[in-house]
Order: C-alpha cells, then structure tokens, then sequence
C-alpha cells in the first residue's frame, strides 16, 4: 500500500484566493472480485458438559466420621480410600461373631463324635436308637450354625471393610459434604467423584435440524450427525482443540420443546473441562455450492448489519448493504447484496465512504483453508 502524507494549509492568504477550493487527492485501494467456492455449513447449538460418569459416594454402614483421606478437588483412583468411619463397633461385631463361630465348631466337633462312636453301637443294640437320632439331629443342627457362623463372620469382616469409603470411579473428587465427626449412614451423600476424561456434552437440536442434517447434501450422501467430528466452542469464545465425537441420539422428541438431545463426548488432557459448564457445539451439516467469499477485514459490521465498500464506475466507491452468514477461516460467506464480478475493496477500506475517488489496483484473495 502507497501511504501519502499531504500536508493540508488551512491559513487563508491574500491577493484574492481566499475561495480557492482545495482539492483533496484520490485514495488508493487495493480491489479483488470475491472468492467463489463450495464451502461447509456449520450450526451451533448451546451445550452443557457433565462427567461421563457421576458417582455419588455413600456409606455403606452408618457411623461417626472420623477421617477424610483426600483433597477436595484433586484426581482420584477407583478404590481409594476416601473417608473412614469409627471402625471400633464393627471390630467387636466381626470378634463377636468369629467366637460364635468357633463355639458352632466346637459344637459340630462333638456331635459328629457323638454320632460316630454311636452308630455301631446302636448296631450292636448296646445303645438305643433314639439316643443317635438325637445326636444326628444334632449334629445337623450344628452344621446349620456353623454355616450361619461363618456367614455372619462374613458379614462383619465387609461391615468393618465399609467403614473405609472407597472411590468408585477414576475421576475428580468434589467438595465434602458433611463434617467430620458427624453421624452418617447409606443416606448420606459425603462427596461425588465425576469421570471427566473424556467428557460428555448435551446439546438440544431441533427436530427440523435435525432431519434436514439426516438427509441435506449437496454431493449425494447425506450428512450424519453421527459421521461428524463436532467442535467445542467455549463460554469464552475460543475453540476447544480437540474434537469429539457423537455418542448416542436420545429416545424421543421432547414435546414440550420440540427439540431432541444428542450426546457427544470430547477428549479433556489434564481435566480442564468440568461438569456445568456451558458452551456451544458446532457441527458441519450441509455444504453451500458457489459461495462467495470476502475477507472479514473488507467487512464492516454496523448495528447488526454488514456492509461492503466496491468499486463502483468512474473509480468511486460505493457502500453496499450485504448479507454476511457465517466464517470460514479469515473469510465471510455473502449469502446476499454481492456478485460474483464485483470489485471489492479489501485494503483501504477504512478510508473511503460512499462516493469516495479511489485509485484501485488490482490483487487476488488467498483464502485459507479452515
């Protein structure tokens, strides 16, 4: 670009050149025709992101906290120990019931000696029937409490496992819920761990959306939401760099909204993605054939509407209206108010208005690939 610095004199002399008018020099320009080219629709929709897994952590005995194992906000393993509960009332229940246990031993012990030394006596009818049938009798019995035994020995060894609260999941601990020393049980909810590498996003879809992505093409086949590699566009604005992928449809239709909900789930390295979060998902859905393209530096954005200077006849510039759809790379899609063979000035367009004399010369758009 040809910058020109003029020097204006606003003083007024004498000798009668007072009205001289003073003529301003033409501004130069640098002119292209648009870009025309096939290009890729996108549509965005409003997203909100959760943990592949949620796992809400609950005792499985009730009582008193005593400890709290991990940060609240850190990564943690499947089966690590989070919180534990006064292991002391489940000690004596499991000692207890390993006596109880014993004893049906020792009771099962002497019945089946009992019934041995009885039996061939009873043979010899040195010993009368009845008598073994009780000892039989009782030898079951104390089969029966040496299983009960046993079962309780091991219900009292998981009851003093549960009082170590363990992780369900890998994932992200989140905030205590209760306070140490507090009386808890199954109902309580101590903490949740989420599952957030990789991550799911929701999105709400249109029915009309999403029955034109199954089956608008331009090239034959139709578009599949499914076939996509939907992007991430952060409550920031920036773009997530890693692409997802889409997971699963919902069943239905939600009348009340008209919109279906599809599922996608994105990779997220070092967790920077966490369940609530808002952000919108885009998607490729159709392709726009013979498109015209500008550079978003040649397009001026005014109260909601866009506008274009082009070179009109006579080297003046002229200001049009024009309808601006979306951005590809550096470029604007004109859906509306440009031709294929208008001149559009894409590099001094800060410095014209309408009916401006410019001196054009001629350059060529390079679009870059998105």
């Amino acid at each position: 670009m040809i910058v020109l610095s003029i020097p204006l004199s606003f003083g007024l002399t004498g000798c009668g050149r007072g009205n001289a008018a003073i003529k301003l020099p033409d501004t130069d320009v640098l002119v292209a025709p648009p870009i025309q080219q096939d290009v890729p629709v996108h549509n965005e929709w409003v997203a909100t992101l959760d943990g592949y897994v949620n796992a809400e952590i609950r005792p499985q005995v009730s009582g008193y906290l005593i400890k709290q194992n991990y940060k609240e906000g850190s990564v943690v393993s499947k089966g690590q120990v989070l919180f534990e509960i006064d292991p002391r009332p489940f000690q004596a229940t499991l000692d207890r019931a390993k006596g109880e246990l014993a004893e049906a031993e020792a009771m099962l012990a002497k019945s089946t000696i009992d019934v041995e030394r009885d039996t061939p006596l009873v043979a010899q009818k040195a010993v009368p029937k009845e008598k073994l049938d009780n000892e039989i009798q009782a030898k079951f019995a104390a089969q029966a409490a040496v299983e009960s035994g046993k079962a309780a020995v091991e219900r009292a060894q998981l009851d003093l496992g549960w009082t170590k609260v363990t992780s369900l999941v890998d994932g992200v601990a989140g905030i205590c819920e209760v306070q140490m020393g507090n009386l808890v049980g199954p109902p309580s909810h101590l903490t949740s761990v989420s599952q957030v590498d990789p991550i799911k996003v929701y999105f709400p879809v249109s029915e009309q959306e999403y029955l034109r992505a199954k089956n608008v093409s331009t090239t034959g086949q139709p578009i599949d939401l499914f076939d996509s590699s939907p992007e991430l566009i952060l409550a920031d604005g920036t773009v997530y760099p890693h692409k997802g992928k889409i997971l699963l449809t919902d069943r239905q239709v939600d009348t009340a909204t008209g919109t279906i909900r599809l599922v996608a789930a994105f990779p997220n390295p070092g967790n920077i993605l966490r369940p609530g979060q808002y952000g919108r998902v885009r998607i490729q859905t159709s392709y726009k054939k013979n498109a015209l393209l500008v550079p978003q530096s040649a397009v001026k954005e005014l109260q909601g509407g866009y506008q274009l200077a082009l070179l009109g006849s006579g080297n003046k510039a002229v200001i049009r209206s024009v309808k601006a759809s979306e951005k590809v790379g550096t470029m604007w899609v004109i859906d509306d108010g440009l031709n294929a063979g208008d001149q559009v000035i894409v590099e001094g367009v800060e410095k014209v208005k309408e009916g401006t004399t410019v001196v054009p010369k001629s350059t060529q758009i390079q679009a870059e690939a998105r």
